[in-house]
């Protein structure tokens, strides 16, 4: 599976986290899977891993997006933008991986198919925030 295809997925199971006890998530990233008929071991152990990485550092993570999003609190801010924030946040500050611009586009794409009508512009906007600060 390609890269932004897993990505959508560790987004997809992210989402989640804004609607179920940390506790249920076992239980739905096991569900999740048993419909992810196409991906293989590998796949699956990559989004889990990625999922289980992001989740740790959320508190973390919302703590950076409440600084740099002035007037855009977490608790403000819709959650599918947030749940692509988070992803990005970790992608850029934690996985070597990943470059820093590809990070940004790969938000911004999923901002486009999952957002709102400016989502992605808000997106862009936060990590851009985010990237000046770090460089």
């Amino acid at each position: 599976m390609v890269r932004s295809k897993l990505r959508e997925h560790v987004f997809k199971m992210l989402f989640q986290i804004e609607f179920n006890d940390a506790e249920d998530m076992f239980e739905r990233l096991r569900n999740y899977f048993e419909l992810l008929e196409d991906a293989a071991d590998k796949d699956r152990e990559y989004i889990q891993a990625k999922y289980e990485a992001v989740a740790a550092r959320v508190p973390e993570i919302d703590s950076m997006l409440n600084e740099i999003a002035k007037g855009w609190k977490t608790s403000r801010m819709s959650k599918v933008d947030l749940t692509v924030l988070r992803l990005a946040v970790y992608e850029m500050k934690w996985d070597e991986d990943i470059p820093e611009g590809v990070a940004i586009n790969e938000a911004v794409e999923l901002a486009k198919r999952f957002g709102g009508e400016n989502s992605s512009s808000f997106v862009n906007g936060i990590l851009g925030k985010l990237a000046k600060q770090e460089s």
